[in-house]
């Protein structure tokens, strides 16, 4: 794992913020600024196994808070203004109507699987609720594998780093490489399958979206 923030400074901020830094580190990241969420979760949870000072309970609910309202900020950001810049400078990298309307058909059928293993992901824990909103994923649907999606994550690195402690930290580099290497090969069967049935996805995305006007 590339430490941002060493275990010292992460005891230091919550000595100083408490919960709130878990909070709002996490909720700035999935809004989509570059911040060390995940980081913060597994140092944070790591810091209350070893200090006995504060509660994994609470760190969990913070970072699950903090996941659920960032994501949420970065739809709305997406819904509001990623559609527009899509749509005026999106053919300058080979994005123009048709590809708009084929990724938003595609966020609607498979949108909330991006959504919420996207959290587990580095970049897309940054991206995927902005690319979300962008593509019109229904709001409904998002909040559910949002929701769904930020509980796990804080969950499973919450309380894998407070019961493993630093076994955590040497098997979080492989879950992450994995996971990285599963979503090129998705990304890559995905396009495979999108050459191949082009015709038939752009029909589909402009029937889809009729229905929708």
């Amino acid at each position: 794992m590339t430490h941002f923030l060493d275990q010292a400074q992460i005891a230091a901020i919550l000595a100083t913020y408490g919960y709130w830094a878990i909070f709002i580190v996490v909720a700035l990241e999935s809004a989509g600024i570059p911040l060390p969420g995940e980081t913060m979760l597994v140092g944070a949870a790591i810091f209350a196994r070893l200090s006995g000072t504060i509660a994994i309970e609470n760190i969990v609910v913070a970072a699950a808070a903090g996941a659920i309202v960032g994501d949420n900020v970065g739809y709305w950001l997406g819904r509001e203004y990623g559609t527009k810049l899509l749509e005026r400078y999106g053919h300058h990298v080979g994005l123009g109507p048709e590809k708009l309307r084929l990724g938003q058909y595609l966020f609607y059928r498979w949108g909330g699987a991006i959504v919420f293993f996207g959290r587990f992901i580095a970049l897309l824990r940054i991206l995927a609720a902005s690319l979300a909103g962008a593509n019109h994923l229904p709001p409904g649907r998002f909040f559910i594998y949002n929701a769904s999606g930020g509980i796990v994550w804080a969950c499973v690195f919450g309380f894998g780093a407070y019961y493993l402690t630093a076994g955590f930290e040497k098997i979080e580099g492989p879950i992450a490489m994995a996971l990285a290497g599963g979503l090129v090969i998705g990304l890559f069967v995905l396009w495979r399958y999108y050459k191949r049935h082009e015709a038939r996805l752009m029909r589909e995305a402009d029937a889809m979206l009729s229905q929708r006007r």
